[in-house]
């Protein structure tokens, strides 16, 4: 896949495209509606828009132009009566084009804890990169990576925790099994995910175990981007759901491919050959 699979329009003159990721908490009375809106917003970009009830989860690709259209868009539209004030957009730059197609479609959740009845929006404190890098050299922390073993194993914050899951829905029976432990030693829990969706379902559900729960603002790509030596705290790349693979910590495009990622794997063989099927067929 090239950058000139993007609409003419979707490109700026010097064919540089860009990528979003962004989501948001909020209760949606409407999500096929809001689906049907968002898919007028983004016939100009590719990517892929989660909708549920509770909310939206989305990365996009595209030119400065088009992106910052559907930012305000999102953010100041009648349409959608304030909902989206505060969103985060993290942004960073494309080698590769992230996608192939646009996508957006409603599911039952916009991160499949697998937990009935979590309230996303009554999360866990979020912490600023800055006061991140505090929190995590304090000794009563316990550092969870909230990612896929295959993520943690291509990069990770130093002395951080592998949980050891291969879904995120594997993440509660860790957090269950553990939590008596933490409590009787009076730790503190921070963790952390790629853009901080995982952390803030999470984190919701984790606010009655009577354990103090931390999360990163913004996650692991907001961390790159407001830390300029963000490399003395984090080791490795950081794997991103998209065609792009891995990015470094100044969320340039590394080497990495497919293979790299899932080596190792129990389902090594299938994760990547199933990853270039779907490109193909973009």
């Amino acid at each position: 896949m090239t950058q000139h699979n993007l609409p003419a329009e979707n490109r700026s003159p010097t064919g540089a495209i860009f990528h979003i990721a962004f989501y948001k908490f909020v209760l949606l009375d409407d999500p096929d509606g809001v689906v049907a809106h968002l898919r007028l917003l983004t016939e100009n970009l590719l990517g892929s828009i989660l909708v549920a009830g509770e909310g939206i989860n989305g990365m996009l690709a595209g030119s400065v132009v088009a992106l910052n259209a559907f930012q305000d868009a999102l953010i100041g539209e009648d349409y959608f009566a304030g909902k989206f004030i505060g969103i985060k957009f993290k942004r960073s730059t494309c080698t590769t084009a992230p996608f192939g197609k646009m996508k957006v479609y409603k599911k039952p959740e916009i991160v499949p804890l697998g937990i009935a009845g979590v309230d996303g929006t009554r999360t866990g404190d979020s912490v600023g990169p800055a006061e991140w890098r505090k929190l995590i050299a304090e000794e009563d922390v316990v550092l969870l990576d909230n990612r896929n073993s295959f993520e943690f194993r291509l990069g990770r914050f130093k002395n951080a925790i592998d949980p050891h899951v291969t879904n995120f829905r594997d993440f509660p029976k860790y957090v269950l099994a553990n939590a008596p432990q933490w409590k009787a030693e009076g730790k503190r829990v921070a963790m952390y995910c790629t853009g901080g969706i995982r952390c803030e379902k999470t984190s919701a559900w984790m606010k009655d175990m009577d354990i103090p729960v931390f999360q990163l603002e913004g996650g692991i790509l907001n961390y790159f981007q407001q830390i300029p030596d963000a490399e003395k705290d984090w080791e490795g790349e950081c794997f991103v759901f998209d065609n792009r693979i891995a990015l470094d910590t100044k969320l340039h495009e590394t080497g990495t491919t497919l293979e790299d990622v899932y080596g190792g794997e129990p389902d090594g063989e299938w994760r990547p050959r199933r990853a270039k099927e779907l490109d193909a067929s973009s």
